[in-house]
């Protein structure tokens, strides 16, 4: 969460109000009810924790996903949402982008040069950024966080 922020209503991201990396979309998805302006701005860490296990982290398996590698795919996640990330990880692996962390997906990752993954990894993401409308506003801090993602996970390979 450190690259998430505290309570944003930017007029040019199509998320609308946020806060801690949690738009009102998916927060009143996951709480099963409209929220206003107020909840929204009340969120605490400790009350989206829940979310980004349930959200990002399980459904990207990174419990099954070597160190740094289960950072980049969480990161992206919770920045692009879950099928994205693993459809970015599977191209960065050269296999058939699917959405599924399945067992080709794990072994692939296994069988892959750690350091070149998360160099094809952080391409993609940059690539991704670049070609959304509104990079010229956000740009600047989405190649920031995929540039601080790459040092994380490559530190956690040490």
């Amino acid at each position: 969460m450190q690259h998430e922020g505290n309570y944003v209503h930017h007029a040019l991201d199509p998320g609308g109000r946020t806060n801690l990396g949690v738009t009102q979309r998916v927060w009143e998805d996951y709480v099963g009810h409209s929220v206003d302006e107020q909840a929204m701005r009340q969120l605490t860490k400790e009350m989206v924790a829940p979310l980004y296990r349930k959200q990002y982290w399980n459904v990207c398996h990174c419990d099954d996903l070597p160190a740094g590698v289960d950072y980049l795919a969480f990161d992206f996640s919770v920045n692009a949402g879950a099928f994205r990330s693993i459809k970015t990880l599977q191209r960065a692996l050269n296999i058939t982008a699917d959405g599924v962390i399945g067992p080709v997906t794990l072994k692939a990752i296994q069988d892959a040069n750690a350091e070149e993954f998360i160099n094809n990894f952080t391409n993609a993401k940059e690539v991704f950024y670049r070609n959304l409308s509104n990079f010229p506003t956000f740009g600047r801090g989405w190649l920031n966080r995929v540039a601080e993602s790459k040092r994380i996970a490559e530190e956690m390979l040490e």
